[in-house]
Order: structure tokens, then C-alpha cells, then sequence
């Protein structure tokens, strides 16, 4: 076997989906593991919390970073495809905390720098581990980050109402469950023509699995509701100016969930950090092939600037 052929096995792997029991609590795990890791990558999902989405991602950015970084995507919690929390709702608290029990447990070891990545709310819930962590983590990048509640968008001033009526939120959770009922062919066929039209196969299976499940719904239902009390703060911009050079943000032309006004206040209130605008994919990139690979390798480009090039 030649050099090239061994380089392209290293960096071709495929991502491992696994269940992991943390603090009593079970969650998925999707995972590439280098066999001489330069960094670890812990990377956390939006809301919901479904690993199996950013499948693509995964293993794109493994790539990109040439297998010399072993990468983790962690689920949220109650967001894994058999209902192990017997229906328990955990808030963005709960779910942060749930996520630093993981580090310290499964990655206190991890001698390599570890960097966050995260997405949409999992944006702010990595930004909020790098302060509880700031000796262990060495970068965090947010993308297309949900940082604080915007006034002027009615899609989230919707949302943000409906998510506040227990009655409404467990309505649609029992509608959208029930279509789940029906044969896997029946929901590929609706996923396919609703909201999955343009959807990667990796991420039809992931909704086809988990997306119409009552216990997830209720959970991405509640974890909304309390993202839109707590995001109702400022963010925490002291501690942005104190990392900047520790931080990144990715967002995107014509998002409600991270709106370019926030791109511009965090210019405005943090002038030194690393923001970029990507006007090729949308929010819900890793749901194709394309915005898989493409911020996965805007990603790949941070990291090796920040850590790889600087012999951290």
C-alpha cells in the first residue's frame, strides 16, 4: 500500500454513532477518533440536540483537518433515538452542565488542546463551557450562532410564543408523533416533501429516526422555551473581548436565528474577533452535502491557523 493510499484511509474514516452514559444520563455520541491527535474537537449541535444530522459535517471536517484531530459531536440530552430519560425535560442549564460533566469525565485525560464548535444555540452553550473551562479549552467557534434574542424578527417572537404554551408545544408534539407512527417509507415521503427537500441522505435518515419522536420534540419544544428567558440577556461581552483572539463566528446573509445585526454588534462591541459571512449554505447547513463539506472546511481553516500553525 503507497503513501498516498495510507494517507487517504487515515482521512476517509467514517463517523461512529455510540451511546454514552454520563451522570446517569444516556446521549449520543458521533465520533472519529485519530490514531495520533494533534487536538480533539468537541463539537455541540443546535436545537434539537440530533448528532445524527451533522453526520457529513463530521467526517468532512475530520478530512479537511487531514486525521490529524480526533472529532465528537455530542447530542443533547433526551434527544437520543430511544426515549432512556423516560420523557424528562432538560433546559439550556441542564444541558450545559450535562456537557461539562462530559469533558470532565471523558475528556479530562485528553492531554491535546481541545477546541468547541458549535452550532446555532450550541454556539452560545460552547461559549458558556470555554468561561467554565477556560484552562482546558484553547478555541471556540460559533456557527451561525443564536447569542441573544432579536426584537425585530417575528419568526422568533412566533416561535417564542408558542413555546411558551404547554398546551400548543405538546399539541404539535402529538401531531408531529403521530406521522411518526406511520411506515419509515411513508415519513422519508414526507420529510422529502416538506422541510427535507434539499436534504442529504444522512440527514433524511437522521429525521426519519429521531426528528418525529414525541420525547425529542417536547424536549427541542422546552430547551426553545428556556433559550428564549435565558437569550432575553445581553451576552457576556466582557469575557468575549477578554478571548477574542480565542474566538470565531461564522454567520449567515439571511438568518433569523443570527442575524447580521448581531454580527455587526459583536464588530461594534468586539472589534478584534474573527467574523466571516457565509452566503453559500444557510442555518441548516449540515442537512446537505454541500454545506456539510463547505463549513466544515471554513472550520478546518480556523483551526489550523489557531492551533495547528501555531504549535499549541
Amino acid at each position: 500500500m503507497g503513501r498516498d493510499e495510507l494517507v487517504s484511509e487515515e482521512t476517509n474514516r467514517r463517523a461512529n454513532l455510540r451511546l454514552c452514559n454520563v451522570s446517569s444520563y444516556t446521549i449520543e455520541l458521533l465520533e472519529i477518533r485519530a490514531d495520533d491527535p494533534k487536538m480533539h474537537v468537541l463539537f455541540i449541535p443546535g436545537n434539537p440536540g440530533i448528532v445524527a444530522f451533522y453526520k457529513d459535517f463530521v467526517e468532512s471536517l475530520y478530512q479537511f483537518l487531514g486525521g490529524h484531530a480526533s472529532v465528537t459531536a455530542i447530542g443533547h440530552t433526551s434527544c437520543t433515538k430511544k426515549n432512556w430519560e423516560c420523557g424528562r425535560l432538560f433546559s439550556l442549564e441542564e444541558q450545559i452542565d450535562h456537557k461539562m460533566d462530559f469533558i470532565e469525565k471523558e475528556l479530562g485525560n485528553v492531554e491535546v488542546p481541545l477546541c468547541l464548535v458549535g452550532h446555532s444555540i450550541g454556539s452560545y452553550m460552547a461559549i458558556d463551557m470555554f468561561r467554565r473551562s477556560s484552562q482546558k479549552v484553547t478555541y471556540c467557534i460559533g456557527l451561525f450562532p443564536f447569542l441573544a434574542l432579536d426584537q425585530y424578527s417575528m419568526k422568533q417572537s412566533i416561535i417564542g410564543k408558542m413555546t411558551a404554551s404547554r398546551i400548543l408545544s405538546v399539541a404539535l408534539c402529538l401531531i408531529v408523533a403521530a406521522l411518526g407512527c406511520l411506515p419509515r417509507r411513508a415519513i422519508r415521503f414526507i420529510l422529502t416533501n416538506s422541510i427535507g427537500k434539499s436534504w442529504s441522505a444522512a440527514a433524511l435518515e437522521a429525521g426519519c429516526t429521531h426528528l418525529m419522536q414525541y420525547h425529542i420534540l417536547r424536549n427541542m419544544f422546552f430547551l426553545a422555551m428556556t433559550e428564549f428567558r435565558k437569550l432575553s440577556e445581553a451576552p457576556d461581552w466582557g469575557f468575549m473581548r477578554e478571548k477574542q483572539e480565542k474566538l470565531a463566528f461564522l454567520f449567515g446573509v439571511d438568518d433569523h436565528w443570527a442575524p447580521l445585526r448581531m454580527f455587526e454588534e459583536i464588530s461594534k462591541q468586539v472589534p478584534g474577533i474573527s467574523l466571516s459571512i457565509e452566503r453559500a449554505y444557510d442555518h441548516n447547513f449540515s442537512c446537505t452535502d454541500e454545506g456539510s463539506s463547505g463549513v466544515a472546511k471554513h472550520v478546518a481553516s480556523l483551526i489550523k491557523n489557531q492551533l495547528l500553525h501555531s504549535g499549541q
